[in-house]
């Protein structure tokens, strides 16, 4: 693996029962901001997911900073931050109580970057809050913050904007304008379409 790829998946194969979603799927991904832009049910969650370990893949191998995921998945897994936004895992915690959590979980964890991004999405009124109560938006804007923060060298944002007002969606694009230049670390953002203003430095296109 080359020294400056953090991410590299190679022959990545996997189906549901019904239909197939990546068939001997590469790619090698330095530092920076990485784009998977898809139409729906073009696979790009399920992507994230097998990136997270969540889904098994049938075939292909994926490693990240050295460590492959097959042959040491718990020590893959402290490298990632993913939360599906969709799920109600989290449902009966309280946004701060979920956020206070983080930093046991991700050794690189920024505590000022947190406070930067709580202010710049405006969470401060949601903070006490437990996550069924807030809004598709303030989820995620919940959910965006924790994952900027964490420093994780594999960090998965899925479908960014939905629910968000303007002011934060512009707020997120700064944002991931600020992690673009962190060593040693790749944010995979999937979305159909690239935010406006973000330096991406990898666009990988889905066709489902």
């Amino acid at each position: 693996m080359s020294e400056n790829v953090v991410l590299q998946v190679e022959g990545l194969c996997f189906a549901y029962p019904e239909f197939g979603v990546l068939n001997q799927w590469s790619v090698a991904l330095p530092a920076g901001l990485a784009l998977v832009r898809g139409d729906e049910s073009s696979g790009k969650t399920t992507l994230l997911r097998l990136l997270a370990g969540e889904l098994t893949a049938q075939a292909g191998r994926i490693t990240l900073q050295g460590v492959r995921l097959s042959d040491a998945p718990k020590a893959f897994a402290q490298m990632v931050f993913w939360v599906d936004p969709r799920a109600g895992d989290l449902d009966k915690l309280t946004a701060s109580g979920w956020l206070d959590s983080l930093p046991a979980h991700y050794p690189l964890w920024d505590a000022a970057a947190l406070a930067t991004h709580i202010e710049g999405f405006t969470l401060h009124e949601h903070l006490d809050k437990p996550f069924y109560a807030l809004s598709t938006g303030s989820k995620r804007k919940v959910l965006m913050a924790g994952a900027l923060a964490s420093g994780a060298p594999l960090t998965l944002i899925d479908e960014p904007v939905g629910g968000l007002d303007k002011p934060s969606a512009t707020y997120l694009g700064r944002a991931l304008a600020q992690v673009a230049g962190q060593p040693g670390r790749v944010v995979v953002v999937a979305h159909y379409e690239a935010l406006p203003g973000v330096p991406w430095g990898t666009v990988v296109e889905l066709n489902g």
